[in-house]
Parts: structure tokens; sequence; C-alpha cells
């Protein structure tokens, strides 16, 4: 059974000491925690403070936005894998189009990138999508399948547990412009039955894949209604404890599959 899970990306955004006070404002949101997984990823300079503010015992994990795929080394600026688990990460965000597009990201770094996580016991939730371009072209489903087939290389179907999947179409994101149900549905069914190809069924069914872009309190709700649907990666939204504490709420209350 697939359990919803909300990841809200904070991007370049928020202090440390901004970080403690986002923390406190939404845990007073929420009596019991929420029906769905939560994960926060903070920038790397904040991520101490989150995880301090959680405390041990929260039940909102903690993520990263990005990893260098080595371990250690002359790598400067860089964090590895390692770095995050000893902060307390459980996540880790992998070849995000932000990434890709700004920074040179190729599907060859993403690979590596993904492997590095699986290795060293995180869970990475790998990113893909089609540019404007790309979607009015008809190449959609083969552009995701490329980006699929080259970030999940030499992964077994054991591998594949630790891994979701987080659909983002390129034009969706942070313009305001979200894509319809059907038109994220019909890619996470795409995505599904390349994993069932690629690996077997019980791969395809137990892999949680996301929708992102433009993920709104106001449009969350039919979002994850559709079983195929298994959470959100969420970026603007997510940076209001009101309005993230409302697309958790609108995520399913009983577990997918």
């Amino acid at each position: 059974m697939r359990t919803p899970l909300i990841v809200g990306n904070w991007k370049m955004n928020k202090t440390a000491s901004e970080a403690r006070t986002f923390v406190r404002d939404f845990q007073q949101l929420f009596e019991i925690p929420a029906d769905a997984e939560v994960v926060l990823a903070p920038p790397f300079t904040a991520l101490e403070s989150v995880r301090s503010s959680l405390g041990p015992t929260s039940w909102i994990a903690l993520g990263a936005q990005n990893l260098h795929w080595e371990g250690h080394g002359a790598f400067t600026g860089e964090i590895s894998g390692a770095m995050l688990l000893d902060l307390g990460c459980r996540y880790v965000i992998v070849g995000h189009s932000e990434r890709r597009a700004l920074f040179g990201e190729r599907n060859t770094d993403v690979q590596k990138k993904v492997r590095a996580a699986v290795t060293c016991g995180l869970r990475p939730i790998l990113c893909v999508g089609e540019s404007l371009t790309e979607r009015e072209t008809g190449q959609t489903e083969g552009i995701i399948a490329e980006q699929l087939s080259s970030g999940l290389d030499q992964l077994t179907a054991a591998d594949l547990r630790a891994v979701t999947i987080a659909y983002e179409p390129v034009w969706a994101i942070g313009t305001g412009r979200a894509a319809t149900v059907a038109q994220a549905t019909a890619v996470h069914r795409s995505i599904r039955a390349f994993l069932a190809k690629g690996w077997n069924d019980d791969a395809a069914a137990t892999m949680r894949i996301l929708y992102g872009g433009s993920v709104t309190a106001q449009n969350a709700a039919s979002l994850l209604a559709e079983s195929d649907i298994d959470g959100a990666l969420v970026g603007g939204a997510c940076l209001n404890p009101d309005s993230f504490a409302k697309i958790i709420a609108a995520a399913k209350r009983n577990p997918i599959g």
C-alpha cells in the first residue's frame, strides 16, 4: 500500500532563524500527525535548525534539496550523502528541473546522484518533466522515459523501493499554471507502465509517484484525489505554514494502492 507523501521544497528560501519560526508555527497547526508522510526540504544552511526544531520524535521527516555523487573529496561547495544522513535527513531531491536548467545537470549526473543516495541509505526523490515545447510537440512520454531510463539505470527492483518519482512539468514550475488532473494522471500512468516494463509489476505498484508544479491549497484536493497521484512536491506554497498544511490535509486519508 502506498502512503501519500507531501514534500515541501523550500528552494533558496528561509534563513536558519526563519526556519525555526516556520517549524514552530507549522507544528501548531496539527493536533495529531497528518494522514500523509510529510517531508521538509530546507536549504543546506537550515537543515540543522529544522532538525533541532522538529525534535527527535517528530512525525515530520527531513529532506535535502541536492547531494554530490561522491562520498568525500575535493568538491568545494558540495554536500555528500553521508553529511546529509548525519544531519538526520531521510530524503533527498535529485534532478530537479532547476538543477538541470540552471546548473547544467545532465541525465548522467542525475543517475550518479540517485545511485549515491540509495547506496548511502537516503531515499531519493527523482524529478522528471518536460518543457512546454516538448509537450506541445508530443514528446512528453519520450522525454519522461529518457529521464527515467537514465536516472534509474543499474538499479534493481529492490533498490527501487527506496526511490520516489516526482513528475514536475517544467512549464508548470513556479508559473502558476499547474497541469490539469487529466494531464498529470496520464503521465503518472505512463511512468508506472515504464516501471512495470523495465522491472516488474510489483515495482510499478509500490512506487510512489508525486506531482509537482504550481501545487496550491486550491488545486491540491483535485490532484490528490486521483489514485495514480501519490502525493505532491510543493514549491512556493510550502513556504507558508497555513497553505502547506491545507495541501497536506488534502492528501488521501487511506493508503493508496
